[in-house]
């Protein structure tokens, strides 16, 4: 639950500055960050698919590890498109905006709603909640945190402190989504666990490309994998 509360936390701080403070940031200077995050986030996702050579991986599944993961990636690909996943999350926040904007709702809900979007519909909110959950592993949260908390202040030096209550938002889902992956750990082996880390960390790596805008991978439609890999680890050991 760490990384959630530091999540929180940083929500709160960027909402209370800008609405303080207004729109004071340039510009290039929310982009450098940006960008620095998505070098960051490479990295992170760099180490932890290494994951998918470890020892437990490789014992329980021998060299069909990778293609394990491969053909999780594929699968989950596939079933995300057929699904239109991330067009799913896009128009869900879409549709919520347009009717929020209908009813003729105040400024300080429509920043409280458009923040809530935002900051918890994505795949760096289920990967980065998982993450903590299973492993204590927050570092994909950090990630997450600072871009909320600069995102925060944009948004709340325009919509006012509506955007402030966002942050009770962010910990309810991320909180629940972190501490159901608790519960689960004790049920997972070495080997589904690492299977899901590598899993992961491939889609933190699409997530930092697409932060730096080399390319417009649609994680959201490749989330399934995080569900077949292990699920495959599992089946194969009951074979």
């Amino acid at each position: 639950m760490l990384g959630t509360a530091i999540n929180v936390a940083t929500v709160a701080a960027g909402s209370a500055t800008g609405a303080f403070l207004g729109e004071k940031v340039p510009k290039r200077v929310r982009e450098t960050v940006t960008r620095a995050l998505g070098l960051f986030t490479l990295v992170i996702g760099a180490k932890q698919s290494l994951a998918l050579f470890s020892d437990p991986l490789s014992q329980a599944l021998g060299r069909a590890s990778v293609l394990v993961v491969l053909a999780s990636l594929l699968l989950g690909g596939i079933a995300g498109e057929v699904l239109r996943l991330e067009e799913g999350l896009e128009g869900l926040g879409n549709r919520l905006r347009t009717r929020l904007a209908r009813t003729g709702s105040s400024q300080f809900a429509e920043g409280f709603l458009l923040a809530s979007l935002v900051f918890c519909v994505g795949p760096m909110t289920i990967i980065g909640s998982l993450q903590d959950g299973l492993s204590g592993d927050y570092t994909l949260l950090l990630v997450k945190a600072t871009m909320d908390g600069f995102a925060a202040l944009a948004f709340a030096s325009v919509l006012g402190w509506g955007v402030l209550f966002s942050a009770l938002t962010v910990l309810v889902y991320q909180g629940s989504l972190t501490l159901a992956a608790a519960a689960l750990r004790p049920l997972l082996s070495p080997a589904v666990m690492d299977s899901l880390s590598a899993t992961g960390g491939i889609l933190i790596l699409a997530i930092g490309l697409r932060l730096l805008e080399v390319a417009e991978v649609r994680v959201g439609n490749l989330l399934p994998a995080l569900l077949l890999s292990p699920l495959a680890v599992l089946l194969w050991g009951w074979r």
